[in-house]
């Protein structure tokens, strides 16, 4: 009689128990899973380092349960932002996965400002990038063999010292970002982008199609010191293509100042000429 009644007593409890879940807890859930939000999602495909627009994003009402906590929501919070990472279209954005600067391999670019300009200059070989040790901000040479048909290996005075802002691999990523990868991931460089003057970039343009070119590391250090062999560099390239300049300096510096007395003191008489 003493387990009917506990049998009873536990249908009781399980019946009451359903009906608090058909009733109660499952329109709540079914309420939270109806529940609209609206998200931003990519519209066109984006690359990494791209700045998105407002034709890459759309605006599109979605089932507001169990989206991620940092799911981007408006559009005026993702535009003018550069992806992170690779996002194709139907991609819900994370804040995650934009930046509101340049991603690292990129920001060089947007860093020019008309002073000078990037050029990538094509490694043929191994060995003529370094071995791919080449990293950005290091100083190198640019060795010409046979240098316009002359027959000579040389390096053209406007190319003893050239800093390298980039080292690229074939797929189009920068191959010296410094992230650690595993043996398969990582790939040799295939390019190195130089910041240089015009005139540099037109003998550079000549050695991409005519010629061969080696690089060889001249400094790797601190910015300062690196800052000190470009403008040094820069000095030969003034010289080469405005001699005219440095010889109006040079006269310059020897003319006489402004009010100098006309007069000139002889120091062996200790009088004066024109006396």
């Amino acid at each position: 009689m003493k387990f009917m009644k506990n049998r009873t007593a536990v249908g009781v409890l399980c019946i009451v128990v359903s009906l608090a879940i058909c009733f109660g807890i499952t329109p709540l859930f079914n309420r939270s899973i109806s529940q609209k939000t609206e998200i931003v999602r990519v519209a066109k495909d984006i690359k990494v380092g791209d700045e998105i627009t407002n034709d890459m994003v759309q605006t599109v009402e979605v089932g507001g349960y169990n989206l991620p906590e940092n799911i981007i929501k408006t559009t005026d919070t993702v535009i003018g932002t550069y992806a992170t990472a690779d996002l194709v279209v139907g991609d819900y954005i994370l804040n995650t996965k934009v930046s509101q600067t340049p991603a690292y391999e990129n920001a060089y670019l947007y860093n020019l400002d008309g002073s000078k300009q990037a050029i990538s200059l094509t490694i043929k070989t191994f060995a003529g990038g370094l071995s791919g040790k080449l990293q950005s901000g290091d100083i190198v040479s640019v060795i010409a063999p046979n240098y316009k048909e002359q027959g000579l290996t040389v390096i053209p005075p406007e190319l003893k010292y050239v800093e390298v802002i980039s080292v690229t691999a074939s797929s189009g990523y920068d191959a010296n970002t410094g992230e650690q990868l595993s043996e398969d991931e990582r790939e040799l460089p295939s390019t190195v982008t130089l910041l240089v003057t015009v005139e540099q970039g037109n003998i550079l343009a000549e050695l991409e199609s005519e010629g061969e070119s080696h690089l060889s590391l001249v400094f790797r250090g601190d910015n300062e010191t690196a800052q000190q062999f470009i403008a040094t560099q820069e000095e030969v390239i003034q010289k080469i293509y405005n001699p005219q300049l440095e010889e109006e300096s040079a006269d310059t510096a020897t003319e006489p100042q402004p009010n100098q007395s006309e007069e000139s003191h002889n120091p062996q008489t200790g009088e004066s000429e024109g006396e």
